[in-house]
């Protein structure tokens, strides 16, 4: 198989198992955190060559759920608010917990249709609320729930 059906095959299997490209999930932490891409792959304990073989698709899957997991707690550790506005302290926290963390992955670990379900979420919020509401909510509930208001600051941004 030639090398561009290759890649071509396997950024359609990121799709299919990761919901996108890899490649786009790693460009938005690295712009998000203002970090490199081999500084990321010390973070989440994969080599630099390994992450960009994955972001480029010459390889399809991330082989360590434990990688993939410190992926993830990095995704959803640009929603804290300090990381979202971009406090240098903030993000260098975020980035050595991450670093840090020995995350295990099991089959209670991982919801079931979660991202589904999240997206019928969004989409119900947006509806009854302006962008400017939602913000204002979290806003409201930031202290005592905080997974509320990260959800209200998602629906917000979607819905630009």
């Amino acid at each position: 198989m030639e090398d561009h059906k290759i890649v071509q095959r396997n950024i359609a299997l990121q799709r299919e198992w990761y919901g996108e490209p890899l490649g786009d999930r790693v460009r938005r932490l690295v712009v998000a955190f203002d970090i490199s891409q081999a500084f990321l792959a010390e973070v989440l304990g994969i080599s630099a060559p390994m992450l960009s073989q994955v972001m480029s698709g010459r390889r399809a899957k991330i082989g360590n759920p434990v990688v993939l997991a410190k992926m993830i707690m990095l995704e959803r550790k640009v929603l804290v608010p300090a990381v979202a506005a971009g406090d240098r302290k903030a993000m260098q926290e975020a980035l050595e917990d991450v670093r840090d963390s020995r995350p295990t992955v099991g089959r209670d670990s991982i919801p079931v249709g979660a991202v589904a379900d999240d997206q019928g979420v969004l989409v119900a919020l947006r509806d009854i609320g302006e962008d400017e509401d939602l913000t204002e909510a979290a806003k409201l509930l930031d202290e005592d729930f905080p997974a509320l208001a990260d959800l209200l600051r998602r629906a917000a941004r979607n819905g630009s």
